[in-house]
């Protein structure tokens, strides 16, 4: 079990090494070009999201090869125990139809 210090610099380094899709959803959703704040690689609840939408409440996770279905699903529940939902995207989605990933995140917002 890692302390949440621990996850806080661990977070960096992921913020320093983005995946392609990671870094190419960032500059689409970054200062406030949605309308609202996002926060990249953040902890919350013992968990580090990849992105978090603090007004709306909500997580945006990019899925790649290594992802365990079973263990997002247990993580998504735990999240939306403290009221934070997820949403997933596949990491082709966001190189390949940024269009639609964005629609979706609007989407989601609006709800």
């Amino acid at each position: 079990m890692y302390t949440h210090q621990e996850k806080v610099m661990f977070s960096r380094k992921l913020r320093k090494n983005s995946t392609p899709a990671e870094k190419r959803l960032w500059d689409k959703i970054r200062r406030k070009q949605l309308g609202c704040k996002f926060h990249r690689q953040a902890v919350k609840y013992g968990y580090i999201l990849d992105f978090y939408c603090p007004r709306y409440h909500f997580a945006i996770e990019l899925d790649g090869n290594i992802h365990d279905p079973k263990k997002d699903m247990i993580r998504d529940r735990n999240l939306m125990e403290f009221g934070i939902k997820t949403i997933r995207f596949n990491n082709r989605d966001v190189l390949y139809d940024m269009g639609l990933v964005i629609s979706e995140i609007i989407k989601h917002m609006e709800e």
